[in-house]
């Protein structure tokens, strides 16, 4: 990585990914040089799909100009890809005042872990917007 510059990840496990999600990846391009996608396992979901379909399903969602942002299937603590992958910051959408409880502990447990994050609030409009009712309505 050059210095100076900074790369974030954005993890989820993004089944699917959804309009909220790619607002999140824009404005998070916008604030950092580089922004990673991290399309990752979570055993306390239970996603349709395994984690290499859901990342091909991100990439053709997402803009080909948007050359700052790749996205990556990863298996593991977001923390860990970070340490590897020389990654300064964690970016976490929240869309209400439940997501801001549950994301501060895991950013609490992170920062421990050495990464910091950054919440980017939901815009209004895309707030209602979850993983879970697009698949749950899409069934």
């Amino acid at each position: 990585m050059t210095p100076g510059r900074v790369r974030a990840v954005y993890p989820g496990t993004f089944d699917p990914f959804t309009p909220g999600h790619v607002n999140v990846v824009n404005r998070a391009r916008e604030l950092f040089d580089e922004v990673v996608v991290l399309v990752a396992v979570n055993s306390s979901k239970r996603p349709g799909t395994d984690e290499v379909r859901r990342a091909a399903a991100v990439r053709a969602v997402l803009p080909v100009e948007w050359t700052s942002v790749t996205v990556v299937a990863w298996n593991g603590l977001t923390t860990t890809y970070c340490h590897q992958h020389d990654v300064g910051v964690i970016v976490r959408g929240v869309r209400n005042t439940t997501d801001l409880r549950y994301e501060h502990q895991l950013a609490a447990m992170n920062q421990a872990l050495g990464v910091p994050t950054v919440f980017l609030p939901a815009q209004p409009e895309l707030a209602a917007v979850s993983s879970t009712a697009v698949r749950t309505l899409g069934r």
